[in-house]
């Protein structure tokens, strides 16, 4: 049964491979995807089981060739467990089922957490995945938990969701990245029937639709907001290049972000958003011609500049679910289907037994801070996953 399912997804693959006509090295790429997750995961997860009794036990990424460790409180720490479970959905193989469960029930104290604002990437990723596989009224309760210690962050009269706690350079920043963070508070509605939850996400989405974003649909990173007049007092970045540049990921959480919003309101106006900011990747001059994008559209290019394989991949599954919302369908599934072949190629695929176990190479978590530049990261291999998942199940 095992090599029949490595069969069909190796036939996937290259179907995949095959519609991409432009370039001849993503074309004759014919990797066996899954069985190379499989084995990297496989290694990973026994690695990570030498940490179990630990606070820190969820591997993040590589540093020197080492793999590093974070507490559940780490805002990667749902990107794990949520891999797991597409490893399973992937597969069918209970081992991962298993894995992937025991990984999520760690998560659940984080249901209380209000620290930042990413207890949405925490805990939809780990939880959220786990109902989509193992529905439970147990789990229920967690989102919903979750979702009231997120909306603790909203700013009323600035009607967004504060991103980070006030610091020496911003009173109350609100980041790109937290438009991801939103789908929590949608599921959160669906499952209580509570609409103070959607009511605050749909404000915190046309409020980052009126200050986060320029006339040629690119995004700040961070815009800093006044909480006793609701009006903004700073856009800067974080990540990026510069204050004006188009941080890489920060597109792609925008993209992503309003795909979701659009997916839980069908308000055209999120569907618009999310075209446009596609529009902008898409056409951007400095955008590689295997679709993998350097770290920040505005930085100088040179044979030295990273490129971001996390912001490719959040880019080609939020397009994967836009192309089921839109009439450019074939458009944005063919852009997609290039992102996964150039991920799934020599070039960013790392070779069994390499990469501390993780997947894609070639990510950057931030390079003004020096942290994380060419390195694996663990939720670029979790949307390159979901990209994965996501095709093979298209209708």
């Amino acid at each position: 049964m095992k090599s029949k399912k490595m069969i069909v997804f190796a036939l996937c693959a290259f179907t995949l491979i095959a519609s991409c006509k432009d370039d001849k090295e993503i074309k004759e790429n014919k990797i066996d995807v899954l069985n190379v997750a499989q084995l990297q995961y496989e290694a990973l997860y026994n690695t990570a089981q030498d940490k179990i009794n630990l606070k820190k036990y969820t591997p993040r990424t590589t540093k020197e060739g080492k793999v590093v460790y974070t507490t559940s409180y780490s805002w990667t720490s749902g990107f794990y467990p949520g891999t797991l479970w597409y490893l399973y959905q992937l597969t069918k193989e209970e081992k991962w089922k298993d894995r992937a469960l025991d990984y999520t029930q760690r998560m659940d104290s984080v249901k209380n957490y209000t620290g930042n604002h990413d207890i949405g990437f925490m805990m939809e990723c780990s939880f959220g995945n786990a109902m989509k596989v193992n529905p439970s009224k147990k789990y229920d309760s967690v989102i919903v938990q979750s979702a009231k210690s997120l909306i603790t962050r909203y700013r009323p009269k600035a009607g967004i969701i504060q991103s980070w706690n006030k610091g020496k350079k911003w009173n109350c920043p609100v980041i790109i990245d937290n438009m991801m963070n939103l789908e929590l508070l949608f599921h959160a509605t669906k499952i209580s029937g509570d609409s103070i939850y959607y009511n605050i996400a749909v404000s915190h989405a046309d409020n980052t639709i009126k200050n986060h974003f320029r006339e040629d649909m690119s995004s700040y990173h961070v815009v800093n907001y006044d909480i006793e007049t609701g009006e903004t007092t700073a856009k800067n970045t974080h990540q990026g290049h510069a204050d004006s540049s188009a941080w890489s990921r920060g597109q792609a959480w925008g993209l992503y972000g309003y795909t979701v919003a659009y997916r839980e309101t069908k308000n055209k106006r999120y569907l618009t958003q999310a075209i446009k900011i596609a529009n902008f990747i898409k056409k951007n001059t400095k955008l590689p011609k295997d679709q993998v994008p350097y770290w920040d559209y505005d930085v100088e290019i040179n044979e030295q500049t990273p490129r971001d394989a996390s912001a490719a991949a959040i880019t080609a599954s939020a397009l994967i679910e836009l192309s089921t919302y839109t009439k450019g369908e074939s458009e944005h599934l063919n852009w997609a289907k290039t992102i996964v072949n150039s991920l799934s190629s020599k070039n960013y695929l790392a070779e069994v037994g390499t990469n501390g176990g993780f997947l894609l190479k070639h990510s950057v978590g931030s390079l003004p801070h020096n942290v994380e530049v060419d390195v694996p990261l663990n939720y670029a291999d979790y949307y390159y996953l979901e990209a994965l998942y996501r095709l093979k199940n298209l209708k």
